[in-house]
């Protein structure tokens, strides 16, 4: 007899009543998608996810009062550690400084609303297992910021014990998700299964004190794992 089909818990958030009324729609179509509960503000947001503890947040940007940003914040800060409540930022604003304040806030994802129905259900599949999200037209930017200024994203400073502590096929694994590799595409690459390969990737995001996938390829930048056009 085969388990039950795990529900995606969301809890979705914008100021706008009829957006809100959009995505619902979206998702609830969806088998394995459950909207859990609605905000239009941040301080909201962050209440409602220490009482319902969704899966994913589904965060807009600006809100009045607390805005989605400094929401991700808080949220991040109460549930520091892997199997927390993921945010995913959705925005109408392409703008890099709220994309790396996003980044730099914890989100597990940064998407524009100008995109289908269809990405944003894979976008919440993907940041609910885990994986993060950041779009490849996003990484670039991410990437080309460095390669003009250095290491916007932190202090400048180097966990050299850290990254001693990464076993040679960890720093491995590092470098590809770095390059934007999915599990399926790091198993091809170093002949491994995919859960041997999760297992990995745990592991990397455990010893660098990192939450997801979207900031193990900052810290690779940041830090000189990887460097752009490398």
């Amino acid at each position: 007899m085969s388990e039950p089909q795990r529900m995606i818990k969301v809890l979705l958030v914008d100021d706008h009543h009829l957006v809100r009324t959009g995505f619902r729609v979206i998702l609830e179509i969806e088998d394995d998608i459950e909207v859990v509960g609605e905000a239009a503000d941040g301080e909201r947001a962050v209440g409602m996810t220490r009482a319902l503890r969704p899966d994913v947040v589904l965060m807009d940007v600006e809100m009045p009062g607390v805005d989605g940003l400094e929401a991700t914040r808080r949220i991040g800060a109460d549930s520091a550690g892997p199997g927390g409540p993921t945010v995913l930022i959705l925005t109408t604003f392409d703008r890099d400084d709220y994309l790396f304040a996003a980044l730099r806030a914890g989100a597990g994802g940064f998407l524009l609303k100008n995109g289908t129905p269809e990405a944003l259900v894979e976008a919440i599949r993907v940041v609910a297992r885990g994986d993060g999200l950041l779009a490849p037209e996003l990484t670039r930017r991410v990437i080309a910021t460095f390669a003009r200024a250095g290491t916007p994203m932190g202090d400048g400073g180097t966990p050299e014990t850290a990254l001693r502590d990464l076993t040679p096929r960890e720093r491995e694994v590092l470098v590809l998700v770095a390059g934007g590799a999915s599990n399926a595409e790091i198993a091809g690459a170093l002949h491994l299964g995919e859960a041997t390969v999760k297992s990995h990737v745990s592991r990397v995001l455990a010893k660098l004190g990192l939450r997801d996938r979207v900031q193990a390829v900052v810290f690779a930048y940041e830090h000189g794992v990887v460097r752009p056009g490398g």
